[in-house]
């Protein structure tokens, strides 16, 4: 039997690496504030907002997708947006699964950063505040060297997430090869098509490369505790 991925196996899977990847350095650069807000503040609203992000975990992806695609297409609030400042369209192109990636693996980010910065307590930011340290400083020369677990955590997490991603892309993104066309969706294909070799093959990419970033997470993460 041969091994080989086909070329449209490859391009999914550099598509999915590139989807993934950008969506974790989006997220890294919006929920490492909203983590931050969500782990120091004592609005009122905390609660709310803090539901807002974990939506995605208990909302069917198909739901999200589906509200997405209606705020994106022609008549929604952002695709106005968006053809009104000559971008066209999202749905159906690679910043569509972006935008929707984002949204549904931000809990994946926001999360055990928020967790993180928690654990942090109150004294280390005294301390910098009373070596007149501003807050911003405090931010990246305490703050963010005290969470660096769970920046790792965080972004490990929201990268396989979005790797694994199916309804909310599939919804957003359709299937077109080269362009939408994810990992996931590509083994949906070769289901569908009945065929089950280029299915495990593929399937078995994704399992082995899962496996080997979450065992290099839990190998790592004491390592960073201490090292913190």
């Amino acid at each position: 039997m041969d091994i080989l991925l086909s070329d449209s196996d490859v391009r999914s899977l550099w598509l999915t690496a590139r989807l993934a990847g950008t969506v974790t350095i989006i997220l890294l650069l919006v929920g490492t504030p909203i983590a931050w807000w969500l782990a120091r503040t004592r609005a009122r609203w905390k609660g709310a907002i803090g539901a807002v992000v974990a939506l995605p975990l208990v909302l069917p992806p198909s739901v999200l997708g589906f509200y997405l695609l209606l705020a994106m297409g022609p008549s929604g609030p952002v695709g106005k947006v968006t053809q009104v400042l000559g971008l066209g369209l999202l749905p159906f192109t690679f910043w569509g699964l972006v935008v929707a990636s984002a949204f549904y693996s931000l809990p994946f980010m926001v999360q055990p950063l928020q967790t993180a910065f928690e654990a942090i307590g109150e004294r280390p930011l005294e301390v910098a505040a009373t070596l007149r340290a501003s807050p911003l400083d405090a931010f990246f020369t305490v703050a963010v060297p005290l969470a660096l677990p769970g920046f790792l955590t965080a972004s490990i997490l929201t990268f396989t997430h979005t790797v694994g991603e199916f309804g909310v892309v599939l919804m957003i993104g359709g299937n077109l090869p080269g362009v939408t066309r994810v990992a996931s969706v590509q083994i949906y294909d070769h289901v569908q098509a009945l065929e089950y070799a280029e299915a495990h093959r593929l399937a078995a990419v994704m399992l082995i490369f899962s496996f080997l970033v979450l065992l290099a997470l839990y190998a790592w993460r004491p390592n960073l505790k201490k090292a913190s």
